[in-house]
């Protein structure tokens, strides 16, 4: 258990690093300039010049603020955020599996949301009008979107038949122990598991998984708080958000929850949708890519090809993600509230009977 906590830690911090350097240097690329040049080789070293800025700052707290839950309230959001990774598989090998507890996906949600508190506490005990609206637009906001972003996750247990989400990652590949059938139509009788590659993944064996991920993307960007639905920390209108009074590594602290949240909904979608940590190659007769690019279960090689693939995925969409925010611009609070309660949640509701009806009659 401490391993799996270390590296988890490791995993947020070092994410944190690529990230920053990475949204910074594609946004400068959108934009056609350079982005960091000036600290290290190709500005490599500007993160890390960052970060000794923000160790020597002072960690100022208001003088009105209430003190005590002012200065707990980052370590709550954080927390949240790192917990929820407790019950996320990294990979097929047992170090990397994470809690093998039946209900993953309720337990992980249930952790996730309490962040909402964090994120109340850090406007509301700030004592400035500014940092509490953003907290209260972020509630509404993360309270809004946490119901189709719970749907689409439902659609995909309902197919899988489990809240384990070791078990959901293991049904999409050449591991997995129970029958697999394409497009999840028995009739067919075609059978993917031992075939593995895309023809396994969640998107092909319910082939309007592919618009639900559509949903799932949305609503993720709402929970991490990224453009376009970036209403908390909308700077041109609130100052700063929740966080407008803190300083320093509490400062830091809340902008390495926020990417380890954008890591944590994207490896959830690779999990959920694009077939976890396999391999996209199928065996095609006795071509064995399927094989030779997944390694033998079990093994060391099979657990490191398995984060390979899934932390490849992962950060395709955490690149999606960047795209969306350098290319869309802000939503009002009004227009972001329409889209999740009046389009998201109706398409949802709709996707979870049609995940019924095709895991009844495939």
């Amino acid at each position: 258990m401490f391993i799996a906590l270390i590296i988890c830690l490791l995993l947020l911090t070092v994410n944190v690093i690529i990230g920053v350097y990475v949204e910074r240097k594609l946004s400068a690329f959108m934009q056609d300039r350079l982005g960091p040049m000036e600290v290290g080789k190709w500005g490599l070293l500007q993160v890390f010049a960052d970060l000794l800025k923000l160790i020597q700052k002072e960690d100022i707290v208001p003088a009105l603020a209430q003190k005590r839950l002012f200065l707990i309230a980052p370590w709550i959001i954080f927390l949240s955020i790192f917990g929820a990774f407790s019950v996320v598989p990294l990979s097929s090998g047992s170090w990397l599996q994470g809690s093998q507890t039946e209900m993953g996906i309720m337990l992980l949600m249930g952790i996730v949301s309490l962040d909402t508190l964090g994120i109340l506490l850090a406007g509301w005990t700030s004592n400035n009008k500014y940092a509490l609206l953003g907290a209260i637009r972020s509630a509404a906001q993360l309270v809004s979107f946490e119901i189709p972003l719970g749907l689409t996750i439902l659609c995909v247990v309902i197919i899988s038949g489990s809240l384990n989400l070791q078990e959901i990652a293991g049904q999409q590949g050449i591991f997995s122990s129970d029958v697999q059938y394409l497009f999840g139509i028995k009739s067919l009788g075609i059978e993917v598991q031992t075939i593995g590659g895309v023809l396994a993944w969640n998107v092909v064996r319910m082939p309007l998984f592919f618009f639900l991920f559509i949903l799932y993307f949305i609503a993720s960007l709402a929970e991490a708080n990224r453009a376009p639905f970036d209403i908390p920390e909308a700077e041109s209108e609130l100052v700063g958000g929740f966080h407008t009074e803190y300083a320093g590594m509490r400062w830091a602290l809340l902008f390495l929850s926020e990417y380890g949240m954008m890591l944590l909904v994207s490896i959830l979608g690779v999990i959920l949708f694009w077939g976890a940590w396999y391999s996209p190659f199928p065996n095609i007769g006795s071509v064995r890519l399927a094989d030779w690019t997944n390694g033998t279960p079990g093994t060391l090689t099979s657990t490191l090809w398995g984060f390979a693939w899934i932390m490849i995925k992962t950060y395709m969409l955490i690149a999606l993600q960047m795209w969306v925010r350098w290319t869309l611009p802000r939503l009002r609070v009004d227009q972001f509230m329409y889209l999740c309660w009046k389009v998201l949640i109706p398409f949802a509701l709709l996707f979870v009977a049609l995940s019924s009806l095709w895991s009844l009659f495939g």
